[in-house]
């Protein structure tokens, strides 16, 4: 297969591999600059120049604007192989019989439009600019050729934005990059691509990589120039969260610290529950050092998390089920403690039918304290984590001089906060917590707050054990 090189050729290296790589699900990208635009492209041109007229193409941008971009670039590489583009349906005529639709999707809905379509070839170029992959998911099953062309699918993405955390769990967090797997009968793979790799970029725009760094925060000139997948990336705790600060290891909880769990339902969405120790002050022992912590610091010590494996999908366990499963692990994880009762959102005692979630987790042994739901609950939720990430930050480090966190030192020396206010933390144990919270959006219609279609169960739960009244409580 050749792509005419002497009118326009994939560069050596990621770009090329991209073209010819044989998998069915494809990311390529994960740095600013790498080229990512013009590999989807050529992609495009070698499923076409493979399969001719059996290659039915779709190419999506997640909005008309960035649409209008990619079709420039469209243009300067199409054009010049002779293919000709029909602007009134927005689609692409190549001499072999082989067709690229141009399309945007700016709504989860709109991926409706398209039930009963038939393509071999679907390209999304910046996956990461939607929120959730429910709607590339639907498009998915337009995936197929009757004709026999290879079916493909290909995304391009750089870290950050409001998809960082669903592209990361797909296609980062399973294998090493340029490593296939199989997940549901599809081939994946992720192909990184940086500035360094593209030479074209670096020989004509010298100075690109050194203007984006002065671009940004450190942590996001990382993920642009690197393509750091570990980066805080959502904008709602990206000044506060600090990994290496607010995840402790595991350590046995004082007897004289309380002991309460929070919950946060969901059937087709994840349901969440998250076990609490919280400080009164005493003493407690982290990798063999004594350890002190304001009064009513509050750690995650453990969670359990109703999904199927897939970012914001839940299992559809019954809530009886749950409960029975919850007391489960509370005997495995506290013998000989007692956990109380804590809050919950109050829709779960909402009678159906005669019926309450809340009542048939009661029924199996699990009450729920309510939680606070009141009008401007939610942004004062947001507030009191962040809050509590900041004082956090307060507490003194031993080996400040070379940047060690208070649980990394080595010695058995004492550790006390520099902060009187209560700061959480969270157990190394508590993935979903770690995988979810950190990179959570801002609402893009109101900063002050998290974006309530993310997968924000984990920190709803936490928002919950945050905003219950110490009265309310310790009362139980």
């Amino acid at each position: 297969m050749s792509l005419a090189p002497e009118i326009i050729a994939p560069q050596p290296g990621p770009q090329a591999l991209l073209v010819s790589c044989p998998c069915s699900d494809i990311l390529y990208g994960g740095a600013r600059g790498g080229g990512k635009s013009y590999g989807l492209l050529l992609a495009w041109l070698g499923h076409e120049r493979r399969w001719g007229s059996l290659a039915r193409g779709v190419l999506f941008r997640r909005t008309f604007a960035e649409l209008e971009d990619l079709q420039l670039k469209a243009t300067a590489i199409f054009s010049r192989l002779g293919a000709s583009y029909l602007s009134t349906s927005r689609r692409w005529s190549f001499a072999s019989g082989a067709s690229l639709k141009m399309r945007y999707l700016d709504r989860d809905e709109d991926a409706d439009n398209y039930q009963g379509h038939e393509y071999s070839w679907i390209g999304f170029d910046e996956a990461g600019n939607w929120l959730s992959p429910i709607p590339l998911d639907k498009l998915r099953a337009c995936l197929r050729s009757a004709g026999g062309a290879a079916p493909r699918l290909l995304s391009t993405c750089n870290p950050g934005g409001p998809g960082h955390n669903w592209v990361k769990a797909r296609y980062i967090d399973p294998a090493p990059p340029f490593t296939p797997f199989v997940v549901d009968g599809f081939t994946r793979v992720f192909i990184p691509a940086r500035v360094s790799d593209n030479l074209l970029l670096t020989r004509n725009d010298p100075g690109y990589a050194e203007r984006l760094k002065h671009a940004g925060p450190d942590w996001l000139v990382r993920a642009w120039l690197e393509g750091d997948w570990d980066i805080v990336a959502g904008g709602a705790l990206d000044d506060l969260w600090r990994r290496d600060i607010h995840v402790l290891p595991s350590f046995e909880i004082p007897a004289s610290w309380r002991l309460d769990r929070s919950f946060d339902w969901g059937s087709s969405r994840p349901f969440s529950v998250g076990w609490w120790a919280e400080s009164d002050g005493t003493e407690c022992r982290i990798a063999g050092r004594s350890c002190f912590f304001p009064a009513g610091t509050l750690f995650r010590v453990a969670e359990y998390y109703g999904w199927n494996g897939r970012p914001n999908e839940g299992c559809r366990m019954l809530a009886a089920e749950v409960a029975r499963e919850i007391l489960k692990r509370e005997a495995r994880l506290f013998p000989g403690r007692k956990v109380r009762p804590g809050p919950a959102d109050a829709a779960i005692y909402a009678a159906e039918n005669g019926n309450s979630i809340g009542a048939d987790m009661e029924a199996a042994g699990v009450r729920w304290l309510a939680a606070d739901k009141r009008p401007g609950s939610r942004k004062a939720g947001f507030e009191a984590l962040r809050k509590r990430l900041k004082a956090s930050l307060g507490l003194k480090r031993p080996g400040n001089q070379n940047g060690q966190s208070n649980h990394s030192a080595q010695g058995n020396q004492s550790v006390q906060g520099n902060s009187e206010d209560p700061g959480l933390f969270i157990f190394d144990t508590c993935a979903q917590f770690i995988r979810t919270v950190p990179t959570l959006p801002r609402d893009p219609g109101d900063l002050d707050d998290v974006d309530s279609s993310a997968e924000d169960h984990a920190y709803d739960d936490t928002r919950y054990r945050l905003m219950t009244p110490k009265s309310i409580v310790r009362a139980d």
